[in-house]
């Protein structure tokens, strides 16, 4: 490993990858990426794959819009099938209370050019007509919404970003930052230390332990999300879009020939505990027979267990830590981060070697609010 580079990515998910490809497209070519496991095997693999534009606010909605075209152009632009399924959000609402906020939403989206819109239950029986709609009043469609595969969009940025001149260690854990009179100079790691005036944490979950060697506290915590997967079963079409109970965040969508489907249990703690609560799979099984009842002819394949990063207002922290000088931050993405990987990345990279990114201000996600008091809170998190 060499010991010099220009600037040291920390993460080799979709965040890393992402941004250090945008960084070799204009021009800044010795970049390191260092991956404490294998490229992304973290928190990226163990995501549903989800890529949708229906937000809240005008930062999130607009890192989406620009990344959801870049899901749809991912073959032709990295030579790599992401199995893109563009068959469309679906989201349940069963409390009426939410149905001015989901419309204030919906205004704010289709003045951004997202073709999302109400449904009354009329509709949704047309959409999703396997989903009990008793307590159901309306809900919110986008049609060019869907999912892709995580794992493979993340090594075609990591191809391409090679390609460029960008190197990416695996198995290579950083085990402290170094400073010098209030700047970055670079990283330590088991295999030696780095000299790079320009260090990125998109550590992930881990993101808030990695500020902490630099002295910075980054307000992210892991939480644990459990996503399970069917076998085969012919009962409900492969046509169905990603159908979402947001009082519960019971979801499910069409994957491999079965479905791939979970529920966050807002319940419990902050955890680094990766294993599959056996109570909770049946609780999330029972609201999804519940929502679904053709699901009671499928058996559970496998399940496993990973991160949402999750902070106060559930946006993600962009930008320069307000730390040492030259340590700057993409992580804390609450869900949504592999969807809006293409954006941020080119965001990153924009503002570091710029001063700003263009196109989408991503300054409501300094990571200055938190002390400011200035939060900007996503409603529609699942």
């Amino acid at each position: 490993m060499k010991s010099t580079a220009e600037a040291v990515v920390i993460g080799a998910g979709i965040m890393g990858c992402a941004i250090a490809h945008a960084l070799a497209e204009r021009g800044l070519t010795d970049v390191l990426v260092l991956e404490r496991d294998q490229i992304g095997r973290g928190a990226t693999a163990d995501a549903a794959g989800g890529v949708r534009q229906q937000f809240s606010t005008e930062t999130n909605i607009r890192l989406a819009r620009e990344s959801i075209r870049v899901w749809e152009t991912f073959p032709q632009r990295f030579g790599r099938d992401i199995g893109l399924r563009q068959q469309g959000y679906l989201f349940l609402l069963t409390d009426p209370a939410e149905e001015p906020v989901f419309r204030q939403n919906l205004a704010l989206q289709n003045g951004l050019g997202v073709p999302s819109r109400w449904v009354t239950p009329e509709e949704i029986a047309q959409i999703n007509p396997h989903v009990v709609l008793d307590d159901v009043y309306g809900g919110t469609f986008c049609p060019e919404d869907g999912w892709c595969d995580t794992f493979g969009a993340t090594i075609g940025f990591a191809q391409a970003a090679r390609a460029l001149g960008v190197r990416i260690e695996e198995d290579t854990p950083v085990t402290g930052i170094t400073t010098d009179r209030g700047r970055v100079t670079g990283v330590r790691t088991e295999q030696g230390e780095v000299s790079a005036p320009l260090v990125v944490i998109a550590a992930g979950p881990q993101t808030r332990q990695v500020g902490a060697m630099a002295g910075v506290d980054l307000p992210i915590d892991p939480y644990r999300r459990m996503s399970f997967i069917t076998e085969p079963f012919a009962a409900l079409p492969q046509s169905l879009p990603m159908t979402i109970d947001f009082a519960t965040g019971l979801y499910f969508h069409p994957e491999s020939r079965g479905f791939l489907f979970g529920m966050a249990d807002r319940d419990e703690p902050s955890t680094t505990d990766k294993t599959v609560d056996e109570s909770w799979m049946a609780a999330t099984v029972e609201a999804l027979v519940a929502r679904a009842p053709a699901f009671e002819e499928a058996g559970i394949l496998r399940g496993w267990a990973g991160f949402y990063e999750v902070t106060p207002d559930d946006n993600p922290l962009l930008g320069w830590t307000g730390g040492p000088e030259g340590l700057a931050v993409a992580a804390g993405f609450s869900g949504h981060g592999f969807m809006q990987g293409p954006a941020i990345g080119r965001c990153m990279a924009e503002l570091l070697l710029d001063g700003a990114p263009s196109g989408i201000d991503i300054a409501p996600f300094r990571p200055s609010r938190f002390a400011e008091g200035d939060l900007a809170q996503e409603h529609n998190v699942i």
